[in-house]
C-alpha cells in the first residue's frame, strides 16, 4: 500500500515547524503587546471582519490566525494538518492571552465533517501548493463559506524556477505533483533577520528534515477555475511583483516591509497573487 501524501506532509510539517519557530524569539509577548504579523495586502483584502467569524485554514502555528484576532478584531477559528502547528498555536493563544480555536485536521477531513459555516475563509502564504485536489479544495471552501473567501498565495510563476540561475524546473499548471525527499525546508532562516515580525535568533542550525513532502503546482486557471465551478462568484483578483516575508531566491533583493523581489538586473516576474470570491 502506497504512503498517503497528505499523512507524508503532516510529519514533514511536524519537524519543520520546530525548526521554523526555533528562529523566532519572544511570539507570545510580541503578540500580547499588540505586535502582529500580517502584511497591508491581507488586512485590506480582509477588510471589516471586526466581531466576524474567520476560518483560516492550512494556519500552520497561528501566527497570522491570532493576528487577524488582535488587530482586527475578529473571531477566529484555525485548521491545520500538523500536531506540532496547533499544539504551538493553542500555546501561543494561551501565553499571549488572545482567543482562538485550533483544530488538528486533514483539511479534506474536516470539510466532510464539519458543520460549521464561517463569514469569511482566509488561506494564505503558501497553502495551496500542499493540497492534493484543488477542486475538492474549492467545494470544502463553498461548503463552509457564508461570506467571503480570502486568498493571497504565492505565485506558481516564482515556483517554476530552480534555486540557482532562475532555470525552469517545475511545471505550473495542472497539479504538477512532485515529492521532496529532503521534505519541507527551514525557509524561516534562509529568509533571515530581515525586518522580522518577531526578534530573531539563530535556533536549529543545519536543519535536516528526516520526512518527504509532497507538493502540488497549481496554475492561477487551476484556483479561479476550481472556485467558480464550485459556485462562487470572483470579485478580485491581482498578481504583485514581490514575496511577502519569502526570500525564495537568495539572489532576491530585499525591499522595504520585509518584502523581496527579483534582481534588478533580471525582469520583474508575478510572485503572489490575490483572490477574493462570494458565495
Amino acid at each position: 500500500m502506497l504512503p498517503d501524501p497528505h499523512e507524508e506532509n503532516r510529519r514533514s510539517w511536524n519537524a519543520a515547524t520546530k525548526a521554523h519557530n526555533s528562529h523566532k524569539r519572544d511570539q507570545a509577548q510580541v503578540l500580547a503587546a499588540g505586535g502582529h504579523t500580517l502584511f497591508s495586502e491581507e488586512i485590506t483584502l480582509l477588510g471589516d471582519v471586526r466581531g466576524k467569524s474567520v476560518v483560516h485554514l492550512q494556519c500552520n502555528a497561528g501566527q497570522d490566525t491570532l493576528s487577524i484576532a488582535s488587530l482586527l478584531g475578529a473571531q477566529v477559528t484555525g485548521i491545520d494538518i500538523s500536531d506540532e502547528a496547533i499544539a504551538f498555536a493553542r500555546g501561543l493563544s494561551a501565553e499571549s492571552g488572545i482567543p482562538a480555536e485550533f483544530v488538528r485536521s486533514d483539511l479534506f477531513d474536516w470539510f466532510d465533517h464539519t458543520q460549521a459555516t464561517f463569514d469569511v475563509v482566509y488561506t494564505g502564504y503558501g497553502a495551496l501548493n500542499w493540497l492534493s485536489d484543488i477542486n475538492r479544495w474549492a467545494r470544502g471552501v463553498a461548503k463552509i463559506l457564508r461570506g467571503r473567501l480570502v486568498v493571497i498565495e504565492f505565485h506558481p510563476v516564482m515556483g517554476m524556477f530552480t534555486d540557482e540561475g532562475f532555470q525552469l524546473e517545475v511545471d505550473a499548471l495542472g497539479g504538477t505533483h512532485t515529492i521532496w525527499d529532503e521534505g519541507v525546508g527551514d525557509y524561516v532562516a534562509a529568509t533571515g533577520d530581515v525586518d522580522a515580525h518577531f526578534p530573531y535568533e539563530p535556533g536549529m542550525t543545519d536543519f535536516t528534515n528526516p520526512h518527504r513532502a509532497h507538493e502540488w503546482m497549481w496554475g492561477i486557471g487551476d484556483v479561479i477555475g476550481a472556485v467558480l465551478a464550485a459556485g462562487l462568484t470572483l470579485r478580485h483578483f491581482t498578481e504583485y511583483p514581490y514575496s511577502n516575508g519569502f526570500r525564495r531566491f537568495p539572489q532576491m533583493r530585499a525591499l522595504p516591509g520585509r518584502r523581496f523581489a527579483m534582481p534588478e538586473d533580471l525582469p520583474a516576474i508575478p510572485m503572489m497573487y490575490s483572490l477574493v470570491a462570494e458565495r
